[in-house]
């Protein structure tokens, strides 16, 4: 059976998780304010959205996505780190989202790497993605205005090229590295800034995400 991308990540993460000590579980993530605990509380939220419940979670936040996503954390994290893998582990397959022409499949699999990453970073653990899954992670990105959390802006100024991938978005001078690395520039993030390279790079901009 062919495993959909995004729930392949989500799997991962979930085994990622289950090695890591209650400790590790409050340490702070590369994810602004959110500790390893309040991301994976995200990601049941995100796994459990559909359109109806994307609707009522916003009219309840007043159409504020940060407080929707406030609450979405508050209402997922379990009162233990097992509660909450466990909750994590049940959602796993999920496929649904919200309405597609909000956030488009590809947003789920982005959402998924770079969650993951704002983990992994954090406690020095490390997963060798899919080329495929970050290639069309990358594209879904290249194609997404920066207001939707997209990178169409950041393309149409520099030409993002993998190092270790056939990818090569944009236009305007190069900026170097691993698929991985440009992924998290597309999505806003700093954290592997230091792995980039090329003539671009100083058109990026520099304040933290």
């Amino acid at each position: 059976m062919v495993v959909i991308g995004w729930v392949a990540e989500r799997r991962a993460l979930i085994d990622d998780l289950a090695t890591l000590t209650p400790q590790q579980w409050e340490t702070p993530s590369l994810a602004q304010g959110w500790s390893v605990h309040d991301v994976a509380a995200h990601l049941i939220d995100n796994a459990l959205t559909t359109p109806g419940r994307l609707l009522r979670g916003m009219a309840a936040a007043r159409f504020d996505f940060d407080r929707q996503n406030a609450a979405g954390v508050a209402a997922n994290r379990g009162a233990s780190p097992a509660e909450t893998l466990t909750r994590l582990r049940a959602v796993a397959d999920r496929t649904s989202g919200p309405p597609t022409f909000l956030a488009a499949e590809g947003s789920r699999l982005v959402e998924e790497i770079a969650h993951g990453e704002d983990i992994r970073r954090r406690l020095n653990l490390h997963r060798a993605y899919p080329p495929q899954s970050l290639a069309e992670a990358l594209g879904y990105q290249a194609r997404t205005r920066e207001a939707m959390g997209g990178a169409k802006g950041l393309v149409g100024r520099v030409t993002l090229v993998a190092t270790d991938a056939p990818v090569r978005l944009g236009r305007g001078p190069e900026v170097r590295g691993t698929a991985l690395a440009l992924l998290m520039l597309a999505t806003g993030r700093r954290h592997g800034s230091s792995e980039l390279s090329g003539p671009g790079v100083s058109l990026l901009p520099t304040d933290p995400a």
